[in-house]
């Protein structure tokens, strides 16, 4: 049986008030609510398998990822961050039994857990000394990775769900100019990948590891920055798409796949262009994974940082305000315009957004505006019933003073003091956070919107087309994943939209190269290329700009011959929502009871044979 903590009934009876007596010696299993996996995505929200809402309200137990600042003897305390050195395991395990963190995180009221980790660790075979597993000697010699899998089965075992997360690529402490600014900063974009697939295939078989964080706060390194979809080595879109698909048709489909967005671009000096873009490259592209009920997007905020500030005070700090010298009304504008956007509204990049980093100091922090920034995030988490993981979870004390971040610390006699020891002044907000109205129960399948953007290669993203090889050899191929239809296309540029609902695809394809099936002549003047009868658009293929061939998809279902021509070559013409799923360029869109049936498109002297219309028929016969 756990040891008792101390106020476990008054802090269970403030964060669950549903439930009316617990034991004081509650284990984690009965205080984390039930809930079945694996975890997918409605719209906006993430529902486990029941389709039941499933608020990520997490916490992060960090120390896997490296504690050490990169300079000094990394057996002395003193440097690593704030004293703290977590001997690249998950933080106090010298000082207390798993057992006890564990139930801490319970007590909490916490419901899942990010887990750092770092790809060093994942190669350390160097085994754990008894001294730094004191608490857990269970533990001693084995690798960090042998350890860290324990914790993952000791967090689920308890009833966590465990998001992991790919924290750095060395055992060291983030983030600044460190080695670990991208997933490739001092290690190959082909390891990062491969490390990745070791890792999910590792946990495949406990359902209860739900997601992979594919890299934390991608930034710029001394000399470059990061971009979201210019197609070179620093594209962030691209590695996580990539990576994102490979996962799930390689590793584990059931996985949730996490973005972040891009931390830091530009140099940090007045003068010079500098920018923290956070998610906000979404609206104009996002990711369309091959399961398309599997990715969520994420965004740290910190009251030290700001919307143009790097968070720095001396060298690399400019006159830019912080998240904490906003007013209100401010805060909440740039919250909205960086990240909460992709839940608050309808689109492309619709997804569950998680804040996977926030956190502020407790007892020590007596600075009012880091106070009322931090009552003011709250406020905001609880408006937008958002996901979120606090940072950190864990931490060292020494006569109730220390870093001071940590929502439980332990000192070095394995003496604990919590959020609700009484002294904490975040304890009020983060019980409000908690108890908030939120969206519970059953969650309503949503229509799903997904762009193509074949930008730099193919975008196949139905398993179905993968399935059946090279459907245009030479061509860039784009599909819709499978479920969704082709609904829109641009006049240049390349991109496609795609929706859910409308026919069922009975299997059967074909790859239309010419005017074989085009009747009536809907565009006159104009080569088409068009479906069959009963077929529909999953998606098309371009060489170059010019159109090359459309992708049509059988279906059973009665649906209408007949139909009108929608151009889009002198301006947009959208019949649906789906938001801009091609900035700049004009788009063309049937409405949302019809389907695509053709694209038509000229070669003749100034075109380039890019689409200039689409022929939309009902979806109803």
């Amino acid at each position: 049986m756990l040891r008792t903590v101390r106020v476990l009934v008054t802090a269970v009876l403030l964060l669950l008030p549903a439930l009316v007596t617990v034991p004081a010696t509650a284990t984690p299993a009965e205080l984390v609510p039930s809930w079945t996996p694996p975890l997918s995505t409605r719209g906006r929200y993430l529902v486990d398998a029941n389709g039941n809402r499933f608020r990520l309200k997490s916490g992060n137990w960090h120390g896997a990822s490296g504690t050490w600042n990169g300079s000094g003897d990394q057996n002395d305390n003193a440097n690593h961050h704030a004293g703290e050195n977590s001997n690249r395991m998950p933080l106090g395990l010298d000082r207390a039994s798993m057992a006890d963190i564990v139930a801490g995180f319970a007590e909490l009221g916490l419901n899942s857990i990010r887990l750092p980790f770092s790809n060093e660790l994942i190669h350390d075979t160097t085994p754990v000394p008894a001294a730094d597993v004191a608490a857990n000697p269970a533990l001693a010699g084995k690798t960090p990775l042998q350890v860290y899998d324990v914790v993952v089965q000791q967090l689920t075992a308890a009833g966590f769900a465990v998001i992991l997360n790919n924290h750095t690529n060395t055992t060291r402490w983030c983030c600044g100019l460190d080695g670990n600014e991208r997933w490739n900063a001092s290690q190959s974009a082909e390891t990062w990948e491969s490390d990745w697939l070791f890792m999910v295939n590792r946990y495949k078989t406990n359902p209860r590891v739900v997601g992979a964080d594919l890299y934390n706060e991608v930034r710029r390194d001394l000399l470059d920055d990061p971009n979201w979809g210019l197609g070179d080595q620093h594209d962030w879109f691209a590695a996580s798409q990539r990576l994102g698909d490979r996962i799930l048709t390689e590793a584990n489909p059931n996985l949730l796949i996490v973005v972040e967005g891009i931390n830091w671009t530009g140099i940090p000096a007045d003068g010079l262009p500098h920018d923290r873009p956070t998610l906000t490259p979404t609206r104009h592209l996002s990711h369309t994974l091959v399961a398309s009920g599997k990715l969520v997007y994420s965004a740290h905020f910190y009251d030290y940082t700001g919307p143009r500030h790097s968070g720095a005070t001396g060298t690399g700090e400019t006159h830019d305000p912080r998240y904490r010298d906003l007013s209100p009304e401010e805060l909440i504008s740039e919250l909205n315009r960086q990240a909460f956007f992709v839940t608050g509204e309808e689109g492309h990049f619709t997804a569950p957004l998680w804040i996977s980093e926030f956190g502020i100091g407790g007892r020590e922090e007596t600075g009012e505006k880091q106070r009322a920034w931090f009552e003011r995030f709250v406020d905001h988490l609880i408006r937008t019933d958002a996901d979120f993981a606090y940072w950190p979870l864990v931490g060292w004390h020494e006569n109730r003073t220390g870093n001071g971040w940590a929502l439980l610390a332990w000192d070095s006699a394995g003496q604990r003091i919590g959020l609700y020891d009484g002294d904490d002044w975040r304890a009020s907000a983060w019980t409000r956070l908690l108890n908030a109205p939120s969206k519970t129960g059953q969650v309503e399948p949503a229509t799903v919107w997904k762009m193509l953007s074949p930008d730099h290669g193919d975008f196949v993203q139905s398993l179905r087309m993968r399935n059946a090889g090279d459907w245009d050899s030479g061509a860039r191929k784009a599909a819709c994943p499978d479920g969704l239809r082709l609904v829109g296309l641009s006049h240049t540029g390349n991109r496609g939209l795609c929706r859910s609902g409308g026919p069922i695809w009975s299997g059967a394809y074909e790859v239309v190269k010419d005017e074989r099936h085009v009747s009536p002549d809907w565009a006159s003047g104009y080569t088409k290329v068009q479906c069959a009868p009963n077929f529909y658009l999953i998606g098309y293929s371009v060489r170059g700009a010019r159109v090359s061939s459309a992708l049509c998809a059988g279906t059973s279902q009665s649906v209408s011959s007949t139909g009108r021509t929608v151009w889009f070559d002198r301006g947009d013409n959208r019949g649906g929502g789906g938001g801009d799923f091609a900035h700049g360029h004009y788009k063309g869109q049937c409405a949302d009871d019809e389907y695509v049936a053709g694209i038509a498109f000229t070669t003749r002297v100034g075109s380039s044979g890019t689409p200039d219309a689409l022929y939309c028929r009902k979806l109803d016969a």
